[in-house]
């Protein structure tokens, strides 16, 4: 957001220094436009770099993430304080904060603090759909299945191109006894992904009355916590995106 500000400002100075100068308003604006977009790139990129720097210091911090479980909850609030403080980079760019406050909710709901990452998630817009798609877990798990759908829904509007995210509605709905909802889910899930044949193989097994197997979509999908994994170790795999399991 500060950065479009001093961007417009910028874009601004520089058209009526050209006015001052005698020329016409509209020779002030194309230069003055080229000063603003110009400036934007470059202050949004300086603040990118700061949120990646972050976030390559939480996935150093997830690398090294100890076998003990109450070392593991200290390394995992370790992190947590290390997003929270780079919060304020959300005043200067747009998005930032959402998708700072969707990783802190994904780490909380690893590590079973469901209120917090409920908080947390309430906090991001529908564009960070991995974190919708957690709420909706957390929803299916309290039995809240109106819930649960509107959060999946925005999250396969959002991440559309993300298979797992089509599975685990899917999923979700058929453990809630709708099979039909499920093949619609997954119906349009291969609309959307054509080229997918995960999700093909899914509505596939579907259609045969087969129970839906997540075992395509590991280690990923461990991290709705809606079924239990083998032996894991947290681990974070960057791209300001995902958090998810790796195994040991």
């Amino acid at each position: 957001m500060l950065n479009l500000v001093y961007a417009l400002a910028a874009g601004i100075v520089i058209t009526v220094v050209i006015k001052l100068a005698g020329f016409s308003l509209i020779a002030g604006i194309i230069p003055g436009t080229i000063v603003m977009l110009g400036a934007y790139v470059v202050l949004a990129r300086r603040t990118f770099v700061k949120v990646q720097a972050v976030m390559e210091s939480v996935k150093k911090e997830f690398e090294s993430m100890p076998a003990n479980e109450k070392e593991r909850k200290v390394k995992a609030d370790k992190v947590i304080k290390m997003l929270e403080a780079a919060l304020p980079l959300g005043k200067e760019q747009f998005l930032i904060e959402s998708e700072l406050h969707a990783q802190i909710g994904m780490i909380h709901h690893l590590f079973k603090n469901t209120e917090a990452a409920m908080a947390s998630f309430s906090k991001t817009t529908p564009r960070s759909y991995l974190a919708r798609a957690m709420q909706a877990a957390i929803y299916f798990q309290r039995k809240d299945y109106q819930a649960m759908r509107s959060a999946f829904e925005e999250a396969v509007k959002h991440g559309k191109k993300d298979g797992m995210v089509w599975a685990a509605y899917a999923w979700c709905l058929q453990q809630n006894k709708d099979v039909d909802g499920a093949l619609k889910v997954l119906a349009r899930s291969v609309a959307e992904n054509p080229s997918d044949d995960k999700l093909k193989s899914a509505l596939t097994a579907l259609q045969n009355d087969k129970k839906l197997k997540m075992k395509a979509w590991e280690p990923g999908w461990w991290q709705f916590g809606l079924e239990a994994p083998p032996m894991q170790q947290p681990q974070f795999m960057g791209g300001g995106r995902r958090g998810r399991f790796m195994r040991r």
